[in-house]
């Protein structure tokens, strides 16, 4: 046997095997052997059929599947030995005049190797961090959800303009219908809010998405917009009231402040808002910190230039998933995933480059800590090691949950890297500015 490969260009290889009968031909003997011995054929006692007949019957079926596991087994170590980076699969190159007979057979495959780049970190272009934080105006819409959430429910017969309703909007043109929980003063314009001032249970009221909402993106979530659709949305949709409730807040007082926290840890409004500000910032840091993430890695596929084997890849794309292409499918469907390549392996990059590496006990300690922040929320602060070690232990012998903590850890390595690495400049915001940098105007 002999292997072979010529480079045809920085992207793209073809891959020559040499085979020999004596590379076959005992695994094929041995596989008709058996086939001999355990054979059923009307006129012959089992065992006793002629090889003869074995060889006319299965013989070249069986040399295609002994040729085609000692390609597999002999390419795939190759691979491996030659420290190859392939994207896609090695693709067999078609050949109708192929020669069975032949002493040495020999067969060719294309390979795509992936692009060789470096990654900048440190580049001219600042990528943005942004710092969220709680405002009065925030905090005070918060003090008041928590008076509300805590406070009496009222049923009324008739919608009032402190009115909370539930109901369901929909448009089967636009594929609406979606069950919700709005106050009447979620409404952006007096003209829309008159529109449902005192009506009743079973009424339907009939107002156009344009202008609804102060901000596009509360389509999203009144109306279950997605939000590729919220922007210049112009539909009329119907809102069918189901219930009319009205809120009796909660006192600010010092049972609803051991409610919230447990006894006596808050004693005034103002530490309650400290509190409402503490746990707001913190929940807004892993927002920020997945935006910065995403908007680093946009940064690198906009400035790291590399070329793809892509007249390859879009061959491989024809027979790669369980239904075959045409030319002009595997072409689009390239198109739709060429970047998610680029992102990943700008990422396998990233990865190699600053030797980011994961290890058992990191992820063991990770899981560890996320089990006991868990458990806390459900009231136990300080749970025995006994109980966390068999959560854990649980979780570990799953293979997706095991996958799942892992891309986590490694996407804390990530961040920590590009916060060190990437020129940063860091930008103060509301959080109702920062979901305008997330989403846009």
């Amino acid at each position: 046997m002999n292997i072979t490969r010529n480079n045809v260009d920085a992207l793209n290889a073809i891959v020559t095997i040499e085979l020999a009968k004596e590379d076959y031909q005992g695994n094929v003997d041995k596989v008709l052997s058996n086939y001999k011995k355990n054979a059923n054929i009307p006129g012959f006692r089992k065992g006793a059929v002629p090889m003869s007949l074995i060889q006319k019957q299965y013989g070249k079926a069986v040399m295609f599947e002994e040729i085609n596991k000692v390609l597999q087994d002999k390419l795939n170590n190759y691979l491996v030995e030659e420290k190859l980076d392939i994207l896609g699969n090695p693709l067999p190159v078609a050949n109708e005049n192929f020669d069975w007979e032949a002493d040495v057979l020999k067969f060719d495959f294309e390979l795509g190797l992936a692009p060789e780049f470096t990654v900048e970190l440190d580049t001219k272009n600042k990528v943005t961090k942004f710092q969220v934080v709680a405002d009065d105006a925030m905090l005070d819409e918060q003090v008041e959800f928590v008076q509300k959430q805590y406070g009496k429910l009222i049923a009324k017969d008739s919608v009032e303009e402190t009115s909370e309703m539930v109901g369901t909007f929909s448009n089967e043109e636009e594929g609406i219908n979606y069950e919700t929980k709005i106050p009447v003063s979620a409404f952006r314009t007096k003209t829309n809010q008159k529109k449902f001032i005192n009506k009743k249970v079973g009424d339907q009221i009939t107002v156009n998405t344009k202008g609804l909402f102060e901000d596009e993106h509360k389509l999203m979530d009144y109306l279950g917009v997605d939000h590729d659709k919220v922007h210049g949305l112009e539909a009329d949709v119907i809102f069918t009231i189901k219930e009319i409730n009205e809120t009796e807040k909660a006192e600010l007082n010092q049972e609803l402040f051991d409610k919230l926290f447990g006894k006596d840890v808050v004693t005034s409004v103002e530490q309650l808002k400290e509190k409402i500000k503490e746990d707001a910032e913190k929940q807004f840091e892993g927002q920020a910190d997945q935006k910065f993430l995403n908007d680093v890695y946009e940064h690198l596929l906009s400035t790291t230039k590399f070329d793809l084997p892509a007249d390859f890849l879009k061959k491989w794309l024809e027979t790669a998933g369980e239904t075959k292409m045409t030319a002009e499918e595997a072409a689009s469907e390239y198109e739709k995933s060429e970047k998610g390549l680029r992102y990943q392996l700008i990422e396998g990059k990233v990865m190699s480059q600053f030797d980011l590496q994961l290890n058992f006990e990191e992820i063991k300690a990770y899981t560890e800590n996320l089990i006991k922040q868990q458990l806390a929320q459900f009231g136990q602060a300080e749970p025995d090691d006994k109980t966390v070690e068999d959560i854990v232990a649980r979780v570990m012998s799953n293979q997706d949950e095991v996958k799942r903590i892992s891309e986590q850890v490694m996407n804390d390595k990530m961040l920590a890297l590009f916060k060190e690495k990437a020129n940063v400049k860091t930008k103060e915001v509301s959080y109702k500015d920062f979901v305008k940098e997330m989403y846009g105007e």
